[in-house]
C-alpha cells in the first residue's frame, strides 16, 4: 500500500500542446498528439439549433439525454443516471457520497481519482492488489484500466461491491474506456443494488472531449444527491444535443469499434517492426513498457510526435492512435529513425 501525500495537487495528464512546445521547442509543427486516449475520429460535427446556445438548457432535453444514456450504457433506468459537464466534475462529488474515511485506489491508474478522494476528505492510498480494496470505505478502480488496459471480471467486482455495501462502503468503477472494452464486465446494470457508482465518459470514445459530458450511474438516491449538488442547467445545451444524437447512433458506434480495432492492430504491427513491445492497452491506446521508453519519448517528441510518459514510471509510455494517413506516415518515419539509431549504437562488450 502506498500512501499518497499531497494528493490534492493537480498533475499532468498529457494532451497539453503548450507543455509539448516547452519540452520540444524545435520540433516540427503541427504536433501529432498521441498522448491522450481520445478517439482521433470524432463523431461528425453538425449544426446546432440556435436554442442550444441562446436559451438555458431545457429539462426535457436533459431527461431525453439520461434516457438514451441509460439505454446505451445498460443502466436500469434514467433515474439511475446523473449527467454532468464531464466526469472530472463528478469525481469529488462521488467520493463525497460516503463520509470521509479510508479511500483505496487500485493502481497504477488515472491520478485524478486519488486527488478527488483527498478533496472529499478521505485518507488516500494506492494499492496494487485487487483484494486489498475490501478494507476501504471508498474503493476506486478503472475498468478497463488506464493506462495498461487491465480488465477485472464482473463476478469479482460484484463480490467486492457486496462486501463493501455490507459495511456501508462504496465501490466506484470508472468505465471511461468501456465503450471499447469487454462490455460483459460492466457493472452499469447492477447499480440499482446500491453501493456502486459507475462512471462513463462521453468525450473519449466519441472524440469530442471539448463537449464536456459525462455520467454517473448509481442508485436512485445517490443520483438525486448528485443532481442536487450539480444544480440546474449543469449540462450545456450544446452537450445535450451532441450527447442525444451520438449516444443514439448505434450504427456509428459499431462501425467505429471495428475501425479502432483495426487501427490498434496496425499500431501494434508498426511498433513491433521497430522493436517496441506492446504490454497492454485498449483499442484507443496502447501501453508500452520497456527499458528504452524514455529515449523513445524524447526521440519522437523531437520529431513532433507526442506520447504520454509517466514521471513515476520512466519505463512506461502510452500511445494513442494517429488520426490521418499523414500522421501514420510521420509516426512510421520517426519510429524507423529511432530504431535505426538504436541498432547502430555501440553495444556494451561483455567480458
Amino acid at each position: 500500500m502506498k500512501l499518497l501525500d499531497g494528493a490534492i495537487a493537480a498533475v499532468d495528464h498529457g494532451g497539453s500542446l503548450g507543455r509539448a512546445s516547452a519540452l520540444f521547442p524545435h520540433a516540427p509543427r503541427p504536433f501529432v498528439d498521441l498522448s491522450t486516449g481520445i478517439n482521433p475520429h470524432s463523431y461528425p460535427l453538425f449544426e446546432l439549433p440556435a436554442t442550444a446556445l441562446l436559451r438555458l438548457p431545457e429539462s426535457e432535453r436533459l431527461r431525453e439525454l439520461t434516457e438514451i444514456a441509460a439505454a446505451t450504457y445498460g443502466a436500469p433506468s434514467a433515474a439511475h443516471v446523473a449527467a454532468a459537464p464531464g466526469t472530472q466534475i463528478l469525481l469529488p462529488r462521488v467520493a463525497s457520497l460516503v463520509k470521509p474515511g479510508k479511500a483505496l485506489v487500485l493502481g497504477p491508474t488515472y491520478a485524478e481519482h486519488a486527488r478527488a478522494a483527498a478533496i472529499a476528505g478521505h485518507t488516500v492510498a494506492e494499492v496494487s492488489d485487487f483484494d486489498a480494496l475490501v478494507d476501504a470505505d471508498l474503493a476506486v478502480l478503472v475498468n478497463p484500466n488506464n493506462p495498461d488496459g487491465r480488465a477485472i471480471e464482473r463476478d469479482r467486482l460484484l463480490d467486492l461491491a457486496a462486501r463493501l455495501r455490507a459495511e456501508g462502503g462504496l465501490l466506484v468503477i470508472d468505465e471511461a474506456f468501456m465503450d471499447v472494452g469487454p462490455s460483459e464486465q460492466s457493472l452499469a446494470g447492477d447499480v440499482g443494488e446500491g453501493g456502486v457508482v459507475v462512471l462513463r465518459s462521453f468525450g473519449k470514445f466519441f472524440g469530442l472531449a471539448g463537449v464536456r459530458l459525462g455520467f454517473a450511474l448509481a442508485g436512485k438516491l445517490m443520483v438525486e444527491r448528485l443532481d442536487a449538488q450539480l444544480g440546474p442547467w449543469a449540462v450545456a445545451g450544446s452537450a445535450l444535443e451532441y450527447g442525444i444524437r451520438a449516444l443514439a447512433d448505434t450504427r456509428w458506434q459499431d462501425d467505429m469499434r471495428r475501425r479502432l480495432a483495426a487501427d490498434a492492430e496496425r499500431l501494434d504491427a508498426l511498433l513491433g517492426r521497430c522493436g517496441v513491445p506492446v504490454a497492454g492497452g485498449t483499442s484507443l491506446f496502447r501501453y508500452l513498457s520497456f527499458p528504452d521508453a524514455l529515449a523513445l519519448f524524447s526521440a519522437l517528441g523531437e520529431r513532433g510526435i507526442l506520447l504520454r510518459h509517466f514521471d513515476d514510471r520512466p519505463q512506461a509510455l502510452r500511445a494513442g492512435l494517429p488520426g490521418s494517413e499523414a500522421e501514420w506516415q510521420r509516426l512510421e518515419g520517426a519510429l524507423a529513425a529511432w530504431a535505426s539509431r538504436r541498432d547502430d549504437a555501440p553495444k556494451e562488450i561483455v567480458r
